[in-house]
């Protein structure tokens, strides 16, 4: 999406936002969400292109607040003026209708001016017309299956007190598995702002050298404790676990966190830091209400819970002050702070034990505990004396936080990694993790 349009985007934005705050009626509030995004979209399989097109959407949620009660709506947004300032001012009046209707909220937040912000990140996008070419000639002789998407999104926000934030970003994601003809798998994700070719082909590189060793016959793995190394993307699936009821405030207030055993003084390893960072502009700062969180929060500082995220909602429920976080409490920009162990030294610092690429079907087994339960997947092998011996079989694990992050975790790679959120499910997802590799003793598979 080009500057023009980028520009056209955020003055009709704006517009319909001072329209729709005019005609606020006494003792109504008035909070205005924009999402957006024109993205290409490639899906392909045996190397080969299956689906492709251009997707523009957008949408406006409004949310209003009047006599201690709350409604929203959403409805498409177009650029159009005419025709979005119309179901714009349809959608206020439906929720004026609403909201007598509904329950009062004793922890309502009301709009505050938080400011205004602009946040743009252009970045250095595969045309079209040569997406297919770069992405597929290098593995045309491979059943390479998978998904592009690229382009621009874009976030608003708007509220009746005055605030308004504006952010826009280009990125781009190949997302994708190389398959052997026995059905393995080795999954890889490359992603970023500025397309880099050369990069792109190492990473098939190591891949390919991945899936080669794939067709080694598969080892058994009996239950018991390994050392194992979890590659980025198992580290960062990992971490994703710590927004579903661990690093949220309220979570803790209720004694239903993973981490509440960190909370009442139980630490991890030194070795463990991790912190929400928006430097990157990979996500916006500010949350549903256009509240501006700190441009870096430490977390969990060297195996010590130091924050939590808050929300003003939890804010208003306990007595507390608000640290921007989301409704959900959940982690937006994380990133867990890189070790000492180089990329050439993890077979051999590793010996003797499980190289996993991949983990999936996570889930607490104990909440409080702080367990996690999943399985491996895709390119996952079992390493004697620093080398790779043979492919796995899948297996599930259940583990401590506690152990894997405290007492066992060995080291973690001086490299590190951002993992993309990939869902497209409405809309394409913003941010990832930022992670490092890490090697741990006596983790423990139960099948």
């Amino acid at each position: 999406m080009n500057n023009q349009k980028l520009e056209h985007l955020e003055s009709s934005f704006q517009q319909l936002c001072n329209l729709l705050i005019d005609k606020l009626q006494s003792e109504e509030y008035l909070t205005i969400e924009l999402s957006g995004e024109q993205t290409q979209f490639i899906r392909f399989n045996s190397a080969k292109v299956r689906q492709t097109g251009i997707v523009k959407d957008g949408s406006i949620k409004l949310t209003l607040i009047a006599n201690q009660r709350t409604a929203f709506a959403t409805f498409p947004f177009t650029g159009d003026e005419t025709v979005d300032n119309r179901i714009a001012v349809e959608n206020l009046n439906y929720l004026r209708q609403e909201l007598p209707q509904l329950p009062e909220d004793q922890h309502i937040v009301l709009p505050k001016n938080n400011g205004t912000t602009r946040e743009v990140y252009p970045g250095k996008l595969l045309s079209t017309e040569k997406a297919v070419k770069e992405i597929l000639c290098p593995v045309s002789e491979l059943d390479m299956t998978g998904l592009y998407t690229a382009g621009s999104m874009i976030r608003g926000n708007s509220n009746s007190a005055g605030q308004f934030h504006w952010f826009a970003t280009e990125n781009y994601i190949v997302d994708y598995s190389l398959i052997t003809p026995e059905e393995k798998a080795v999954k890889g994700i490359f992603s970023g702002q500025n397309w880099d070719h050369d990069k792109y082909l190492e990473q098939l590189k190591t891949d390919k050298k991945q899936f080669f060793a794939l067709e080694k016959l598969s080892k058994t793995i009996k239950p018991g404790g390994y050392r194992t190394y979890f590659a980025p993307a198992a580290v960062a699936d990992l971490i994703s676990m710590l927004s579903w009821g661990g690093i949220s405030e309220s979570s803790l207030r209720r004694g239903d966190s993973s981490l509440l055993k960190l909370q009442q003084g139980k630490t991890l390893s030194p070795q463990f830091s991790l912190q929400e960072n928006f430097s990157k502009g990979t996500v916006p700062r500010f949350n549903e209400l256009g509240e501006i969180a700190p441009e870096i929060l430490p977390i969990i500082t060297e195996g010590n819970l130091v924050n939590t995220l808050i929300s003003s909602r939890t804010a208003s429920e306990y007595n507390l002050t608000a640290n921007g976080a989301n409704n959900y409490e959940s982690l937006r920009s994380p990133e867990l702070l890189p070790g000492n162990l180089s990329q050439e030294d993890i077979l051999s610092t590793l010996n003797t034990g499980l190289y996993v690429s991949n983990l999936h079907y996570l889930n607490w087994s104990d909440r409080t505990g702080g367990r996690i339960t999943g399985m491996t997947r895709y390119a996952c092998f079992w390493v004697e004396n620093g080398e790779i011996v043979a492919p796995i079989e899948n297996l599930r694990f259940d583990e401590s936080l506690y152990r894997f992050w405290g007492e066992n975790l060995v080291t973690l790679t001086n490299f590190r990694e951002f993992i993309p959120r990939t869902g497209t499910y409405g809309q394409r997802n913003l941010g990832g993790i930022l992670t490092p590799g890490m090697i741990v003793n006596d983790f423990q598979f139960t099948l």
